[in-house]
């Protein structure tokens, strides 16, 4: 069954494309630096505004950093080990989600401790402002026709190119839906009523840790690493290490005491 997709690519000027993968990683971060300043104006981000276009420059960094490099050497290293030059050719796709968060949070710590702030004050108002970002990069990877779910005869099926004829689950949606609206909602609303800094941090690992897991059965595994125990993905084992994280990193808001000034009044 053929079936017209969306045009990836929004406009060309000769060889130069713009797409709407890179429009939505642009959105998101439009959004995310919005938020903050909205957190600066509520006393939440410690900071004054001045430091936010900084410090999402070298969140940008980050990100693009470990997302390309657990891509390459967690997901899909027995390519790249003999085709080490293509480490470098992200324009053809390759980025983990858990590694631009771990790239991010690299690039929270470094930042933190430039301005003299406890990092988890810079991490729960990355949390808040960046999780939107998950339904812009969500979107982004639907439109590509890219990471789609597994066969169904569902409703909710579509036919992706490149996915078959038969029609799969838009997982990329179920992924935008449940981490960049869902768990955006939970974190806006407890982030004005913990009374610590790190909670939301905490919230926000496990809150991303189960929905990913959850919509991971939907999902079409990596056609390089397959099915681990004959049933779980990579994505979810990484799930489960989020999941088990965002324990600790709640034990440790609780004995870093640094109180939300939202709470204080």
């Amino acid at each position: 069954m053929n079936q017209e997709w969306i045009d990836p690519v929004i406009f060309a000027v000769g060889p130069l494309q713009v797409r709407w993968y890179g429009a939505m990683y642009v959105l998101g971060f439009v959004v995310g630096s919005f938020l903050l300043k909205y957190l600066a104006n509520k006393k939440f981000w410690p900071l004054d505004k001045e430091a936010i276009d900084k410090y999402v420059t070298m969140l940008i960094i980050g990100m693009f950093l470990g997302a390309r490099l657990f891509y390459v050497f967690i997901y899909n290293w027995e390519y790249y080990s003999v085709n080490l030059m293509d480490i470098f050719s992200v324009w053809k796709g390759g980025l983990s989600f858990h590694g631009a968060v771990f790239g991010m949070c690299i690039a929270t710590l470094m930042f933190a401790k430039k301005h003299n702030v406890h990092f988890f004050q810079i991490a729960d108002c990355l949390a808040v402002a960046g999780s939107p970002g998950l339904l812009f990069g969500r979107l982004g990877n639907f439109i590509n026709g890219e990471l789609y779910g597994r066969v169904t005869d569902s409703w909710a099926g579509i036919v992706f190119p490149g996915g078959g004829p038969f029609p799969r689950h838009p997982s990329q949606l179920y992924e935008g839906l449940l981490e960049g609206i869902f768990l955006f909602a939970i974190l806006f609303y407890i982030h004005k009523r913990e009374r610590f800094y790190g909670v939301v941090s905490a919230v926000f690992l496990l809150g991303y840790g189960v929905f990913r897991f959850i919509v991971e059965f939907f999902r079409e595994p990596d056609a390089q690493l397959g099915y681990y125990l004959g049933y779980f993905t990579m994505g979810q084992f990484l799930c489960l290490a989020m999941i088990v994280l965002s324990y600790f990193i709640l034990m440790l808001a609780k004995k870093a005491n640094v109180k939300n000034p939202l709470t204080q009044r």
